[in-house]
């Protein structure tokens, strides 16, 4: 590292980043509606290769609770199926002709109590990082002050300004996740 904006800017978009792979987390974690990258984790065993669900089949939405897959070859709707199947997301798919129907069971209360906590689990996680970005920035500006190339002042400003990022990305981890809790607990 060679400047402060330099700094300030990795920072910057390290923190992006976490917000981007907390975004991700919670797409995975279910609300009750169906969403086709729910089956983003299941693997299929296609000519002896495990791939993605999504790299042998269309996924799509029939409805608010039902995922539509649409095997691009013939043979791989039983595979398709039986991998859904053994998943460990608790989804019970049926075959309609080459169509394969994935209902999305409704959620009880005591699951979406597990789900909230879960998706909190996932902002801690992202605070964390967040947190850890905000010590390594301000590391460099002080090791950029002892090489004596910035000075005292300019530390102090980088690290108010630094701070300031890290709590609007906080803010922004604390947005998502409550938006992600109240779609768990709606109906």
């Amino acid at each position: 590292m060679s400047s402060i904006p330099e700094i300030k800017k990795t920072a910057e978009q390290k923190m992006q980043q976490s917000l981007e792979a907390l975004r991700a987390n919670l797409a995975k974690v279910r609300t009750g509606r169906a969403n086709p990258a729910l089956l983003d984790t299941v693997q299929v065993e296609y000519y002896g290769t495990m791939v993605p669900i999504s790299q042998v089949a269309n996924l799509s939405l029939l409805d608010a609770r039902t995922i539509g897959v649409a095997p691009w070859e013939k043979g791989m709707g039983a595979k398709i199926e039986k991998a859904i199947r053994e998943s460990d997301l608790g989804l019970n798919p049926a075959s309609h002709g080459d169509l394969i129907r994935v209902p999305i069971p409704p959620m009880t209360e005591e699951r979406r109590k597990e789900l909230t906590k879960v998706v909190k689990a996932e902002g801690e996680h992202a605070k964390v990082a967040i947190r850890n970005l905000r010590r390594d920035a301000n590391e460099h500006v002080k090791r950029l002050v002892k090489d004596k190339l910035a000075s005292e002042d300019d530390e102090r400003r980088a690290q108010d300004e630094i701070q300031k990022l890290t709590d609007r990305m906080i803010a922004e981890v604390d947005k998502m996740v409550a938006s992600k809790e109240a779609d768990i607990m709606a109906i």
